[in-house]
C-alpha cells in the first residue's frame, strides 16, 4: 500500500470546495434516505448531470458517494418513528425500531443506530482502505475473459441473491442486457434495434434510463402509495442512549460490522441483505429470540450497523475491479463514465487523487453524520409532515431539467418519460428496476469482453474454463445457479411440519412489510 498516496487523498478532501461537496452530499443523502420511496439510487440518478458538468470530477464523485452512505443513516428515523422505511435497507429496523418507539424509547433507538452505523462504517472504511489496493493488485490480471465471466456473475447474483421474486428478477436483468444492445455494434458498426432512428445510434444513454426508471418511476408509484395516507410521527424523548443500553447493544454493533463489511463485497448482496443478515444473527444468539419484534435494542443496532458497513465495503468491487455490487454503485459507475474515469484494477495508478480523495472523504462524512444525525431529527420529523403532492412536481421538475441539460435533447425527455412508466409498472407488478439497471451497465462490458475473448480463443469457448481466474470464476457462476436448484428439490423432498403460531412475535412484523 502507498502511504504517501493515502496520506494525499486526504489533502484532497481538506480542500475547502471538496469538504463542501461532501457536506452537500450527506446532507442530502439524509435527508433522501428521510423521505420514504426516494432512495440514493434515484437521487443519484437524478443528480448525474451533476456530475456530468462538474469542473472537478472528484468533487462530484465525493459528492454522490455521500448520498449513498447517508441515506442509510437518514432511512433509520422513518422506520423507527412511523414504522416506513425510509431507505430498503432498514426494512429490518422496522420491527424492534417501532417497537421501541411505542415504548417511550424512540429517541433510545436512534441513537444507538447513530452510534452503531458510524461503527459500522468506520470498520468496513479501514477494511476498503486496507483491502482496496490488494484486490486492485490481483485485478491487474484480469483480461476479457475474466471480465465476460465476472460481468455475467454480477448480473446472476443481482437476480439470485437479492430479496425479491428470483424469476422476475432475471426477466428484468434479461431486459436490461437486450438495451445494452441498442445502438451500433462497436466491432462491426451495424446498427440493432434501432428502428432507423438517429437518435438510437448511439444508443439508449444510462442517465436517462436511470433517472426515468428510478425518478419518475419512483414519484408516481409513491403518489399513488401514500395518497391521503397522513403519518403523524411518534414522539421523541432522551436521545442519547444509557450505558446499559450501549452495553447491551455493543455486541450486536460488532458482529453487524464485520457481516456488513463481507457481504456488501458481493454483487447483488449490499446493505439490504447485510441487514436482513445480521438480525437473523442476533436472533440466532440470543438467550431469548422472543424479544425480538417487541423493542430489542440489538435488533436496530445490529442492522443498522450492517448496512452501513455494506454501503461502504461496495465500494471495493466498483472502484478495484470496475464491477458494481448494486443499483447505487451503477449510479456511481456512471458518473465516473461520465467525468471521463473508467473505474478499475488501473484507477489507483492512473488517478490516485480520486481513488483516495473519495476513501478518505468516508471518514470525514461518517463524522459528519454522526454530528448531524441526532441533532437535526426534529427538523426532519418536519419535513416527514410535508405532503408528498408537493415535493412530487419539485422532483419531477428536477429530473427533466437534468435529462435535458445533458445532450440538450428533448427526445431524451420522452424516454425518460417512457422508462419512468416502465418503472412504474415495474414496481407495481412487483419487478424491481435494480436488475434491470445493473444488466443494462454491465451488458456492454459483458458483451464486447465475451466477443474479444472468442477472437482471442479462435472461437473455442473452452478457453474460458482453462485460464485459472475465469474458470474460477465460472464454477461459482455454476454453484449460483445450481444452490437454488438444490434447496427448491430438497424443499420438495422435505415435509412441512405445521407450526401452532405464526413466525413473529407482533402484528406488527407483518404490518411493516414495505415497499
Amino acid at each position: 500500500m502507498d502511504w504517501n498516496a493515502f496520506l494525499d487523498g486526504f489533502v484532497v478532501v481538506t480542500q475547502p470546495t471538496n469538504l463542501l461537496y461532501c457536506l452537500i452530499g450527506v446532507m442530502i443523502g439524509m435527508l433522501i434516505g428521510v423521505l420514504p420511496g426516494l432512495g440514493p439510487a434515484a437521487t443519484m440518478a437524478i443528480l448525474l448531470p451533476i456530475a456530468y458538468n462538474a469542473n472537478d470530477p472528484v468533487s462530484a464523485i465525493i459528492m454522490l458517494a455521500g448520498i449513498y452512505y447517508g441515506a442509510q443513516y437518514g432511512g433509520t428515523i422513518t422506520s423507527v418513528l412511523l414504522r416506513i422505511p425510509g431507505e430498503a435497507s432498514s426494512v429490518v429496523t422496522v420491527f424492534d425500531g417501532f417497537a421501541l418507539a411505542k415504548q417511550g424509547k424512540a429517541g433510545t433507538a436512534l441513537g444507538i443506530a447513530a452510534i452503531g452505523s458510524f461503527f459500522g462504517a468506520t470498520v468496513s472504511i479501514i477494511g476498503l482502505t486496507l483491502l482496496g489496493p490488494i484486490v486492485a493488485s490481483y485485478a491487474l490480471d484480469f483480461g476479457p475473459p475474466e471480465y465476460a465471466a465476472l460481468a455475467l456473475l454480477g448480473v446472476l447474483l443481482v437476480a439470485t441473491v437479492g430479496n425479491g421474486n428470483t424469476i422476475k428478477a432475471l426477466v428484468a436483468a434479461s431486459v436490461g442486457l437486450l438495451l445494452a444492445t441498442v445502438g451500433s455494434d462497436s466491432f462491426t458498426s451495424a446498427n440493432r434495434f434501432t428502428f432507423d432512428s438517429l437518435q438510437l445510434q448511439s444508443g439508449i444513454d444510462f442517465v436517462v434510463v436511470a433517472m426515468g426508471l428510478f425518478g419518475v418511476g419512483e414519484i408516481l408509484y409513491n403518489l399513488e402509495e401514500r395518497h391521503g395516507k397522513p403519518h403523524v410521527p411518534a414522539a421523541i424523548a432522551n436521545i442519547w442512549p444509557s450505558r446499559k443500553d450501549l452495553r447491551q447493544a455493543s455486541p450486536a454493533i460488532g458482529r453487524g460490522s464485520f457481516i456488513g463489511f463481507f457481504l456488501g463485497v458481493l454483487p447483488g448482496g449490499g446493505a439490504v441483505m447485510a441487514s436482513l443478515a445480521a438480525y437473523a444473527a442476533e436472533k440466532r444468539v440470543a438467550k431469548d429470540p422472543s424479544r425480538f419484534g417487541r423493542g430489542a435494542i440489538e435488533g436496530v443496532a445490529g442492522p443498522e450497523s450492517a448496512n452501513n458497513a455494506a454501503a461502504t465495503s461496495s465500494f471495493i468491487p466498483l472502484l478495484t475491479i470496475g464491477i458494481p455490487a448494486n443499483a447505487s454503485m451503477a449510479m456511481l459507475f456512471a458518473a465516473l463514465l461520465v467525468v471521463g474515469v473508467t473505474p478499475g484494477p488501473q484507477l489507483i495508478e492512473e488517478r490516485p487523487d480520486l481513488f483516495w480523495g473519495v476513501i478518505n472523504s468516508m471518514y470525514i462524512g461518517n463524522l459528519i453524520l454522526l454530528v448531524l444525525s441526532i441533532p437535526l431529527v426534529g427538523i426532519f420529523v418536519k419535513i416527514l409532515r410535508v405532503r408528498p403532492a408537493i415535493l412530487a412536481p419539485i422532483t419531477a421538475l428536477i429530473t427533466i431539467l437534468g435529462v435535458y441539460t445533458i445532450n440538450n435533447s428533448v427526445f431524451d425527455i420522452f424516454v425518460m418519460i417512457a422508462f419512468g412508466i416502465i418503472g412504474y409498472l415495474m414496481k407495481k407488478t412487483g419487478f424491481e428496476p435494480g436488475p434491470m439497471v445493473l444488466a443494462f451497465v454491465l451488458g456492454s462490458l459483458m458483451e464486447s469482453s465475451f466477443r474479444r475473448s472468442m477472437l482471442i480463443f479462435d472461437g473455442d469457448p473452452s478457453g474460458f474454463v482453462t485460464r485459472p481466474i475465469s474458470g474460477a470464476i465460472i464454477a461459482f457462476i455454476v454453484l449460483v445457479i445450481a444452490l437454488p436448484l438444490v434447496k427448491m428439490a430438497f424443499r420438495r423432498r422435505t415435509p412441512v411440519t405445521p407450526t401452532s403460531e405464526p413466525i413473529g412475535s407482533d402484528d406488527s412484523d407483518q404490518e411493516a412489510g414495505v415497499r
